[in-house]
């Protein structure tokens, strides 16, 4: 009996570990996987958890809209840089074909951009809220 049981207990260990291994996660996100998120369902506003699992995805489109030494203080990896004041003369640059997530220090601005762009005919723009503060306080990598 005290046989089967030890047997019994390293089975169900052995189990464990390998349900834990099967389950973990090599990208940076904490939220939902990329293959999750139904990009067609994104909001007008989303949050950084969404964010960080879509960033990677190639039918998405970071747009950062602070000042460029705002910017170079710190931003989210490969993340395209186009001031709030220069977005409207440079809309030949934003895909119209991918989804933008449009993002500032603390959504304000950004909020503002992705307004515009949807009166300018943009049908896929998405807020992200509180920014790169959230995005920082969160834990998500940033580059200098």
């Amino acid at each position: 009996m005290r046989k089967v049981s030890f047997v019994l207990l390293a089975l169900a260990l052995l189990c464990g570990a390998a349900l834990a291994a099967c389950g973990g996660s090599d990208d940076e996100t904490t939220g939902p996987a990329i293959e999750e998120i139904d990009l067609a369902t994104l909001g007008d506003d989303v949050d950084v958890e969404t964010v960080a699992a879509i960033r990677q995805n190639p039918a998405v489109f970071l747009l950062d809209v602070r000042e460029p030494d705002e910017y170079a203080a710190g931003h989210i990896p490969s993340i395209t840089l186009i001031p709030s004041g220069e977005v409207a003369d440079r809309l030949a640059e934003l895909p119209r074909d991918k989804e933008i997530i449009v993002t500032c220090r603390t959504g304000n601005r950004s909020a503002q951009v992705a307004s515009m762009l949807r009166d300018q005919g943009f049908t896929n723009v998405h807020n992200m809220t509180g920014g790169i503060v959230a995005w920082q306080e969160a834990g998500y990598p940033v580059e200098q």
